[in-house]
């Protein structure tokens, strides 16, 4: 009988396995795992099938469709976005997602961007219009979400807007006042 390793380094009788070990007897390395044992955690994301779509979308930069997988990634993972999508936009060489905040909130665009790709004036005017024809309100003006993803995969999201848009006014206006008129009295108490 030949000795085998285990994973743990026992060795092994051919057909049997330490406890708490799992025998490498009869396999290759970087042989695919058999039925019921995993791959490894290391390539997990180069065959995430979200990434192969968005490496099959007609976008040749690279570092743009990582950034998107990374960006995918987040709004599903960490921010618990609903409905999120990838379109590849081929005439601009982008890959945007599509996605909704809440549920009950308006699709939104997203346009992943490595840090170290740079954009004009002309350039976003081009994303603008040409990404945001899915907007769920064609009244309301373009926007994009701009999301920049730094070399240690942190994400930062910037909105951005066609022309002017007025703030949504503050919740609660009475406290903003009353807050106002404590400090006045406190002021006026010294």
């Amino acid at each position: 009988m030949d000795a085998q390793g285990s994973d743990c380094g026992h060795p092994l009788e051919e057909g049997s396995a330490a406890p708490g070990c799992t025998s490498t007897a009869g396999q290759e390395r970087g042989a695919a795992p058999g039925l019921g044992e995993r791959e490894p955690r290391s390539n997990w994301m180069a065959t995430h099938p979200k990434l192969m779509e968005m490496m099959s979308l007609d976008v040749a930069d690279s570092s743009q469709v990582h950034a998107a997988f990374l960006v995918y990634l987040d709004l599903l993972e960490a921010r618990n976005w609903h409905e999120v999508s990838c379109i590849g936009v081929a005439e601009l060489q982008l890959v945007c997602l599509h996605g909704r905040e809440r549920e009950v909130e308006d699709l939104q665009v997203v346009v992943p961007s490595p840090i170290h790709m740079s954009f004009s004036h002309e350039r976003i005017r081009q994303i603008l219009k040409r990404a945001c024809r899915v907007q769920d309100k064609p009244d309301s003006p373009p926007s994009v979400i701009l999301a920049i993803v730094e070399s240690d995969s942190t994400v930062v999201y910037y909105k951005l807007t066609d022309g002017f848009v007025m703030p949504d006014p503050p919740d609660e206006i009475e406290d903003v006042d009353n807050k106002q008129s404590r400090k006045k009295r406190k002021k006026l108490l010294r």
